[in-house]
């Protein structure tokens, strides 16, 4: 798994179900929200967030943000559930080619993924 198209592609497939799946369960009929999914392949940044209205109260929450830096895939924020690693695994990213980058450097030898 060292081909970074392979990479960029994974990481949108896991978004985008995340996208669909979040839908349903965030927003009844009467909600305006849609998840927004940010893909940037030139800087290699990937966000979904989900967005709209609850009522008269705005609703705007970053539900995940990954980065590729040097062939790895870093996880800066992860709010989904389950954890976006254990998708990326299912797709065959090994766990050496993630780093979970919202936990301290010191506390990331602990993780079954990698430091950095």
């Amino acid at each position: 798994m060292e081909n970074l198209d392979e990479l960029r592609e994974i990481v949108e497939k896991v978004l985008l179900e995340w996208a669909d799946f979040i839908k349903p369960r965030t927003a009844p009929p009467e909600q305006d929200n849609t998840p927004e999914v940010i893909f940037d392949r030139i800087r290699d940044r990937y966000v979904l967030f989900d967005v709209g209205w609850r009522g008269e109260s705005r609703m705007y929450s970053l539900i995940a943000h990954l980065d590729i830096i040097n062939g790895k895939i870093w996880i800066q924020k992860d709010n989904t559930e389950e954890g976006v690693a254990t998708d990326l695994e299912k797709y065959g990213v090994p766990k050496d080619k993630i780093v979970l980058a919202f936990k301290s450097p010191a506390l990331r030898k602990y993780t079954e993924y990698a430091m950095a």
